[in-house]
């Protein structure tokens, strides 16, 4: 049995520490790195796609499955706030906003109401977690919800910390995975790939769309996105017998018209 107080017991567990640290910090496996796209692979629904938010950076494509939703929760608020307003204008659903980067909305409608807050793990100052900020509204207290999440990296830490409960109660959720090319570094990857597992216990992915305002990383034939957006829907809203559309999309457009396009290979295919 090794001794922990012995100097060479002490330096042998050193470098086995250092080995295991320069492990985490090391390149991800190939077989692992497509393990976790594949939990971002899209499915069928068997609900056609519509696209809500304008024709560039801030629409998103989503099953039209909005009957019965009763509110949007939209953590992170841009230049643009169309999104918000097609599903006020179009499907009379209200949304609530909230960033505290910003004193107010780029855009208003009665049924948009903003909170200067930052959406976060922890409820704290300016921070609020997601499950405190939808118990915060009345009118969230029944029904399926919905969100659209594009919060600039945190949206793995919002997830991490909120309620299995919590998450179940949207219906839809839309949310830009940023950083992805971390999926290349094994400790990155091992997070990510928890998340992904996590959510893909109550959703399916409906659809994909890499963000071509950052560069892309390339191993071999694996290409992965910096930015993705990922439309997610609830398991028990998935309708059998449809077929997946291959991407992109016809409804899918350029978040950055004047960058490169980008395309997601043969492995971010439908099943």
């Amino acid at each position: 049995m090794t001794d922990p107080n012995n100097d060479s017991s002490k330096n042998h567990i050193s470098r086995i520490a250092r080995q295991l640290r320069r492990s985490w910090r090391g390149p991800a496996s190939d077989a692992r790195v497509l393990e976790a796209i594949d939990l971002l692979r899209p499915s069928a629904t068997g609900h056609p796609l519509i696209r809500l938010g304008g024709s560039g950076d801030g629409g998103y494509l989503i099953p039209d499955d909005l009957q019965g939703v009763t509110a949007c929760f939209s953590p992170g608020v841009g230049p643009v706030a169309q999104f918000e307003l097609d599903l006020a204008q179009i499907h009379a659903l209200p949304s609530f906003m909230a960033d505290a980067s910003v004193e107010a909305p780029p855009a208003s409608h009665p049924l948009m109401s903003f909170d200067p807050l930052f959406v976060g793990a922890k409820t704290v100052g300016n921070t609020v977690r997601l499950d405190d900020w939808i118990a915060r509204k009345p009118r969230a207290a029944s029904g399926d919800l919905m969100l659209q999440m594009d919060i600039e990296g945190a949206e793995y830490d919002v997830l991490g910390a909120t309620p299995a409960e919590t998450l179940r109660r949207f219906r839809i959720m839309t949310i830009e995975f940023h950083g992805l090319r971390k999926l290349f570094i094994a400790r990155h990857l091992r997070s990510l790939t928890r998340i992904f597992r996590a959510l893909s216990n109550d959703f399916v992915v409906a659809h994909l769309h890499p963000n071509n305002c950052c560069a892309i990383e390339e191993r071999g034939d694996n290409i992965i996105p910096s930015v993705l957006e990922v439309t997610f829907l609830r398991r028990d809203r998935v309708l059998p017998g449809a077929v997946a559309t291959r991407l992109p999309h016809p409804l899918d457009r350029l978040n950055c018209p004047l960058e490169p396009i980008q395309r997601l290979g043969e492995i971010w295919q439908p099943r």
